[in-house]
C-alpha cells in the first residue's frame, strides 16, 4: 500500500486538526493510502518527521500554517527529499494555501489533493533559508516572533493586532539599500515585503504575484509624513492598485540584495529570518505541490 507521511502540530491555529484526523485517514484509506503520522510538539521537533522515508511514500502532507510549511520545506531541501508536498490549512495564517486554492474544509482539501497531479511552483530563498509566502523587514515584521505562542493559539489573529499596537511608539524611519537588476532604492523606509505568494494576514498586497512565473513581488513603503502613510495603508487595505501610489515602490524581480545597519530583524512567514546583509531570490519551480488550483 502506498504511504503518506502526515506531519501535524496539535496546537496549530485553533487546534482544529485534532477533530479532523479521522477525516484525513478516512479519505486517504478510500483512495488506498496508508497515513503515517508524525506529531510535532515541543518534545518532538520536525527534524525526525522525515526519517524512514522510502519508495513507498508518495507525498508529504503538512497540516499547519505558513510557518509550519516553511519548516517542512526547509528540512526537505536540506535532506534532499524529492517528494511532492500537500498542505492542509490549519494554522493561524494560511496565506499560501489560500493563494494556491486549497479549501479550508479538511475533507474537501484531502479530496482535492488526492485527485490532483503535482504542480511545480516557485519558492523564495533568503540567504540559506527557504520561504513559501512572504519575507519581510522593518516595522511590525517581528510581531509574530514576539507574540506568545499561547496567546496566538487562544486569540488567533487578534493576538497579532494587540502586539502590533504595542509597537506603535517605535514608529521610525529605517535606512535600507535594495538593489536588483531592474530596481534600486537607497533611502529611508518603514516596511519592506518580499512576496512569493499574494497575501499577508489575508490582505491582498501583492495582487500581481503568480505562483510559477519565476519572480518575487517586492513592496517597499518609503518613510514619509504619517498622514501620507495612513492614506497609503487605507489604499492597501482596500486592495487598490499600487503602481502609482505615492510613498510606495512595487516591482518584480528574481533576485535582490538588501543591506541594512538598523537594529531590526527579518521575518519569514512569522518566524525569525536571517540577519543582514540579505540575498533574496526566487527558486523557479522549487517545489512540487499537490492540490493546487490556481486561478489566473
Amino acid at each position: 500500500m502506498d504511504k503518506v507521511r502526515f506531519i501535524y502540530n496539535p496546537y496549530s491555529g485553533e487546534n482544529t486538526i485534532i477533530t479532523d484526523i479521522d477525516k484525513i485517514i478516512m479519505v486517504h484509506q478510500k483512495y488506498g493510502y496508508e497515513v503515517v503520522p508524525y506529531r510535532v510538539s515541543f518534545e518532538f521537533d520536525m527534524s525526525k518527521a522525515f526519517e524512514g522515508l522510502d519508495e513507498t511514500y508518495k507525498y508529504i502532507l503538512v497540516a499547519g500554517g505558513d510557518g509550519t510549511v516553511d519548516t517542512a520545506v526547509n528540512y526537505m531541501k536540506t535532506l534532499e527529499i524529492d517528494l511532492p508536498i500537500a498542505i492542509l490549512p490549519t494554522g493561524t495564517a494560511n496565506d499560501f494555501a489560500k493563494f494556491i486554492g486549497i479549501p479550508e474544509d479538511i475533507e474537501s482539501a484531502c479530496e482535492q489533493i488526492l485527485n490532483s497531479k503535482p504542480k511545480k511552483l516557485d519558492i523564495g530563498k533568503i540567504n540559506d533559508k527557504y520561504f513559501i509566502n512572504v519575507a519581510s523587514t522593518g516595522l511590525f515584521t517581528d510581531v509574530s516572533q514576539k507574540t506568545d505562542v499561547n496567546l496566538k493559539n487562544t486569540m488567533g489573529k487578534l493576538a497579532y493586532y494587540v502586539k502590533g499596537i504595542e509597537q506603535l511608539p517605535n514608529f521610525r524611519k529605517l535606512k535600507i539599500k535594495v538593489k536588483s537588476e531592474n530596481s534600486y532604492f537607497d533611502g529611508n523606509m518603514y516596511l519592506m515585503m518580499v512576496f512569493n505568494g499574494q497575501t499577508a494576514g489575508n490582505l491582498n498586497f501583492a495582487y500581481k504575484a503568480e505562483a510559477d512565473d519565476g519572480l518575487l513581488d517586492i513592496i517597499i513603503i518609503k518613510a514619509g509624513p504619517i498622514k501620507d502613510m495612513i492614506a497609503l495603508f487605507i489604499k492597501m487595505l482596500r486592495g487598490d492598485h499600487l503602481e502609482d501610489a505615492a510613498g510606495l515602490i512595487y516591482f518584480k524581480t528574481d533576485r535582490l540584495e538588501v543591506e541594512c545597519h538598523e537594529d531590526i530583524v527579518t521575518d519569514i512567514d512569522g518566524e525569525r529570518g536571517p540577519d543582514f546583509p540579505l540575498v533574496i531570490e526566487c527558486i523557479k519551480e522549487g517545489i512540487e505541490v499537490l492540490g493546487a488550483n490556481i486561478k489566473k
